[in-house]
């Protein structure tokens, strides 16, 4: 059973979070010097939480917000090109009610999924340090450990593979022998049956050099929904 009690708490300590002081400078100096198309827009300027269901089947580790996406937004890869990939994929597998994840008041709902991310502010150039993954990963930890229901784990990016790797063995759990070598497709299953499946991020340095297709994309969230319910006919 999801304790609903402290995944709420765990999200106000996220969005309380101050211990980077780099991206805090940076989260909010873009939500302070906005971008011209966005400059009428109140930003949300803070940490992420997660985003969808804590009693969820399916689990998604990102990588961070965007600067002017989801931490304009207040809500894990929306209003960016990410999301749109990713929320384009969801819906065609019945995770999530509209294929667009615009704004935080767009009516989206995810079904039986979770959506998460390696770190919780957006970092300048979309590079975090070492140090800033580390002081995120506890949040990430106390997910998975309260996520109590999740059968399938999606990795979005070798960060996120690596971060996952982390917070899964400092709960207590068990890795491959060898570990989980990231590639696109990869999959592996864990401790209690837990099925873990890698998949390039759909960031647009992936999508525009042709390196993530949208057909490479789909297949990872095909394979999700059968393994979680069986042949999916689409």
């Amino acid at each position: 059973m999801v304790d609903v009690a402290r995944f709420r708490k765990l999200e106000d300590t996220i969005i309380g979070c101050r211990k980077c002081p780099r991206l805090v400078e940076w989260r909010e100096r873009s939500a302070r010097d906005k971008v011209r198309r966005y400059r009428s827009e109140e930003y949300w300027g803070l940490p992420l939480p997660a985003f969808g269901d804590p009693a969820a089947s399916l689990i998604i580790v990102g990588l961070a917000p965007a600067a002017n996406g989801g931490n304009r937004t207040g809500r894990m890869f929306t209003g960016d090109r990410s999301g749109n990939w990713l929320f384009e994929a969801l819906h065609r597998y019945g995770f999530a009610s509209q294929p667009t994840s615009i704004a935080a008041d767009d009516n989206l709902q995810l079904n039986d999924c979770l959506i998460t991310a390696a770190l919780r502010c957006a970092p300048p150039g979309n590079k975090p340090s070492a140090e800033e993954i580390r002081n995120c990963r506890p949040f990430l930890c106390q997910e998975l450990e309260l996520a109590a229901h999740k059968k399938v784990v999606i990795v979005l990016g070798q960060i996120a593979c690596s971060v996952f790797q982390k917070a899964w063995r400092e709960n207590g759990g068990l890795l491959p022998q060898g570990g989980m070598k990231f590639s696109h497709g990869a999959e592996w299953t864990l401790t209690g049956g837990l099925t873990v499946i890698a998949s390039y991020h759909p960031s647009q340095q992936n999508t525009q050099t042709g390196r993530l297709k949208r057909a490479m994309f789909h297949r990872i969230f095909r394979r999700a929904r059968s393994i979680l319910y069986g042949s999916f006919a689409l």
